[in-house]
């Protein structure tokens, strides 16, 4: 009778024929094995018994190009803090948080697969399968499009006529419209005509506010065909059902949509609608890092072109159209006077001024600082003002950007010595420290529809909770504290200002007495935000956004507000309107009890 032996029993075997004498060749010959594998067997038999001719696995003890723990906890971490950062996003922060190595964009779209905190997906159609384009150059091409979704507390619904420059990714129209009529797409491309200058080209899609191309009867022209005729603009059109044509406009609403819309309650009218989406636009054009751009600013490639009233060829729009008002002729700067001395404290390096024309690259350097400008600002000549803390970018008079300074102060009394810096004075939009300040210092800002707020010349992240409305912040250069209008303190930060730099804020005053601290008796209820992003608490409705459809929240009531928060983090703050009790409906019952 034959009997099947299992490989350990086969290997047993082999080694005992080679104990017995046999020579290996022969034996690895009948076995159909190497000469090496038989000698493997016979060394691990003498080591370990008949356990060691057992298979073991083959997995490496380690493995040096495994990513960093710290690195993986840190994307993690930055991930659940953004939720709509992506890889290569991440691989940006990461470098400028100067974490070394960087994980490779493959790397971290693995690392958040791996700890669910992204859905793999499959690709319908490969990256290279489409036609990358782009203009060589600010203002040769825009492209529009009208996008709706935009809410009011009534019930209506509004539309955004939108606009964004092909080269720079630089939004040059953002108007919100009651009706997306002709006329109003006019009017909003007329304003961004006069603002930013004469485009060579426009492309939109087929719409009837843009075209008559598919009107019954003869095709005629329409307002918007007149204004590019007769300012010598070249209105291309898409193809029909072809969205990824005109692809920059919808990647930019599908931007829009995730940030702004999807993530706020309905807005109170056409002028507070209009307002948030200005304060989200100034962030998106001079702020936020581009994936399309190497992460750089939509606004360091832009360059208007702006048509003045010497220009022989002024912007020609219909005269049924609403008139559209023009720039401001700017006065003539009044006669120099000497510069006030700027208060510093001991042992600080007041701000110089320096002039630099921008190379060929884009990238100026000064004294081991790198300034991106682009090729699209070569040869313009730029002043630079700059302290230990902060360098300032002026161009023609007005304030292009803002970056941390790199320079010491040994750096900035070399550029005088060089002879050519100069002292710099107080600016005319700044009007000085506060006088007679000691201690905190209070400003009044309003933040924007991300959350920031500007100090010093820079943006500050006070929370997006509290985007839209005008707080009180009290600084003593070691806590920020942000306060409402009644000055009950609603959040306290780490200070971004030394405590010499609070006393020169713009609009500042010393503080007044110390904030009064929120009520301690409160109410809290647990609830399921709905699949529109909503939910019911104390008879009131409050929406949060499609981004937290499914997800449980934690709603603390007082007499005047709703806070909401999703596990520690803060979401919104809402006014409560009703005097309702909060109740829990338990899963099959009917009673109610008060959640105290």
């Amino acid at each position: 009778m034959l009997v099947e032996l299992s490989v350990v029993e086969q290997r047993y075997h082999a080694v005992m024929e080679v104990a017995a004498g046999v020579p290996v060749t022969q034996v690895a010959a009948r076995y159909g094995v190497s000469r090496q594998s038989v000698h493997s067997w016979v060394r691990k038999y003498k080591q370990s018994g008949l356990p060691g001719l057992t298979d073991r696995s083959h997995r490496p003890d380690s493995c040096p190009h495994r990513t960093a723990p710290e690195a993986e906890a840190l994307v993690c971490e930055l991930r659940r803090r953004h939720p709509g950062w992506g890889p290569r996003r991440l691989v940006h922060e990461l470098e400028r948080r100067g974490t070394t190595p960087v994980p490779s964009r493959a790397t971290i779209y693995r690392v958040l697969v791996r700890n669910g905190l992204i859905e793999p997906g499959v690709r319908k159609r490969r990256r290279s399968d489409y036609r990358r384009w782009e203009r060589s150059a600010a203002m040769d091409l825009w492209q529009m499009d009208i996008v709706g979704g935009i809410l009011l507390a009534n019930g209506s619904e509004c539309k955004m006529v939108t606009g964004i420059d092909d080269h720079s990714r630089f939004m040059v129209i953002a108007k919100v419209v009651q009706r997306a009529t002709a006329r109003a797409v006019c009017l909003a491309f007329g304003e961004a005509l006069v603002r930013f200058g004469v485009p060579g080209e426009v492309l939109t899609d087929n719409g009837k506010q843009f075209t008559a191309r598919f009107s019954p009867g003869k095709p005629g022209e329409t307002m918007f065909d007149r204004i590019c005729r007769e300012n010598g603009i070249a209105h291309r059109l898409t193809k029909p059902q072809s969205p990824t044509t005109t692809g920059k406009i919808e990647r930019l609403h599908q931007t829009l949509r995730r940030e702004l819309l999807d993530r706020r309650d309905p807005f109170t009218d056409l002028a507070t609608a209009q307002a948030v989406v200005d304060a989200w636009l100034e962030d998106y054009n001079r702020m936020r890092p581009h994936q399309a751009l190497d992460m750089t600013v939509p606004a360091s490639r832009f360059v208007p072109r702006p048509r003045s009233e010497q220009d022989a060829l002024p912007v020609v729009l219909p005269a049924r159209l609403d008139p559209v008002p023009q720039p401001d002729v700017p006065e003539p700067p009044p006669e120099p006077v000497a510069a006030a001395a700027w208060p510093m404290a001991e042992g600080e390096v007041g701000a110089i001024e320096v002039e630099r024309v921008v190379p060929a690259s884009g990238n100026l350097s000064l004294r081991g600082q790198q300034i991106w400008f682009g090729p699209a600002l070569a040869g313009i000549t730029v002043t630079l003002r700059i302290d230990v803390n902060r360098l300032h970018v002026l161009i023609g008079g007005g304030r292009h950007k803002t970056l941390p300074s790199k320079l010491s102060g040994r750096d900035l009394k070399a550029l005088l010595a060089g002879g050519d810096a100069r002292p710099a004075g107080p600016r005319a939009d700044d009007p000085g420290p506060v006088q007679d300040a000691k201690g905190a210092v209070e400003v009044d800002r309003t933040v924007n529809a991300v959350g920031y707020v500007g100090l010093g010349g820079d943006k500050v992240l006070v929370g997006w909770p509290f985007a839209g409305q005008r707080v009180t912040l009290r600084l003593d250069g070691k806590v920020l504290q942000v306060l409402d209008e009644q000055r009950v303190l609603q959040a306290t930060l780490p200070s971004p200002l030394p405590p010499s730099a609070c006393g020169r804020l713009q609009g500042g005053r010393p503080a007044g007495p110390p904030p009064l601290l929120p009520p301690p008796g409160q109410q809290i209820a647990e609830r399921t935000v709905s699949s529109v992003g909503g939910f019911m608490v104390a008879g009131q409705r409050v929406q949060l956004g499609r981004g937290y459809a499914h997800q449980v929240v934690t709603a603390h009531l007082d007499e005047t507000s709703i806070r909401v928060f999703h596990g520690q983090d803060l979401i919104t703050t809402v006014p409560r309107v009703t005097r309702k009790e909060v109740v829990v409906r338990k899963s099959g019952e009917h009673n109610r009890r008060k959640i105290v």
